[in-house]
């Protein structure tokens, strides 16, 4: 049986963590930040955890 790739886009935007979480990125950070206040541009900087809904299926693309 031929081994299981990972998805190439899923590991470039996802990260496991240790306790088996997944951490993300923030959307809305990548241009016309002109309009967007200081403070909206400073809370998508820090990364986040991704919500259990979704997580079954992001550990499926990554084959965790």
């Amino acid at each position: 049986m031929p081994k299981v790739k990972t998805h190439s886009g899923a590991k470039k935007r996802f990260q496991a963590r240790t306790n088996g979480a997944i951490k993300r990125k923030h959307a809305f950070k990548n241009h016309m930040l002109d309009k967007k206040q200081t403070k909206q541009k400073r809370r998508l900087t820090n990364s986040t955890v991704v919500h259990k809904v979704d997580e079954r299926r992001i550990k499926s693309l990554l084959n965790l």
